[in-house]
């Protein structure tokens, strides 16, 4: 069985020995390396090329959030989780935003963060269930105001809809039915959605649209 590579970063030396354990533990991952500031974590992803970035945010010279988007950009096939002790709720949205497929906090179990490594490495979005209620209520019940967003421009009125839609929780078969197409035809403008608005999952494409305005609280 091939070993997915692991790169930890934190500034906490006994987090990082923690973790270490944890994901050496199993048969199917290792730990390729570690860093203890966001610069170093960059700098070791470019040159171990591993298969996931486990990062806090919180940290020196270069913070986690910072350093997401920046391998985002250089190595966009590197998925990061973020686990940090600080849950606030603009963590783990800004986190998201960078690029992060997975929001975690550090008491997490190790299972738990077990199967939400693995479940990155599949291609999921992971995030801490607490954090994913409260991010629900604000932003499906809550008070964010809108923030125009001129990528939106980029779409047609045909995959303005079915963002809309999707950011109401349809899935592609719901969408389908209520637009009276067919499903693969959603599939496409799904796929065109997420190249024009360079968004890389489901999540984000949610976040979108009620950032943006297009979905409204109760609407």
């Amino acid at each position: 069985m091939t070993e997915a590579g692991v790169l930890i970063c934190d500034d906490q030396e006994l987090t990082r020995a923690g973790l270490r354990g944890v994901v050496d533990s199993q048969t199917d991952l290792t730990v390729l390396g570690e860093a203890e500031d966001g610069e170093t974590a960059v700098a070791q992803a470019r040159a171990l090329s591993p298969d996931l970035v486990l990062m806090e945010a919180r940290l020196p010279c270069l913070d986690g959030i910072s350093a997401t988007a920046r391998l985002r950009t250089e190595l966009p096939g590197t998925p990061v989780v973020v686990l940090t002790s600080c849950d606030r709720d603009e963590y783990a949205y800004a986190a998201l935003r960078a690029g992060a497929r997975g929001f975690l906090v550090k008491d997490a179990s190790a299972a738990e963060i077990l199967v939400a490594v693995r479940g990155v490495l599949r291609g999921d979005t992971v995030i801490a269930p607490s954090v994913a209620r409260r991010l629900v209520d604000r932003y499906v019940t809550g008070t964010a105001a809108p923030l125009p967003d001129t990528r939106l421009d980029l779409l047609t009125d045909r995959e303005r809809e079915v963002l809309e839609l999707v950011g109401r929780g349809l899935t592609n078969a719901e969408i389908a039915g209520r637009l009276f197409l067919g499903e693969t035809t959603v599939k496409t403008h799904v796929s065109r959605i997420r190249t024009k608005l360079d968004i890389r999952d489901r999540i984000q494409a949610v976040v979108m649209a009620y950032e943006s305005g297009l979905v409204r609280p109760g609407g």
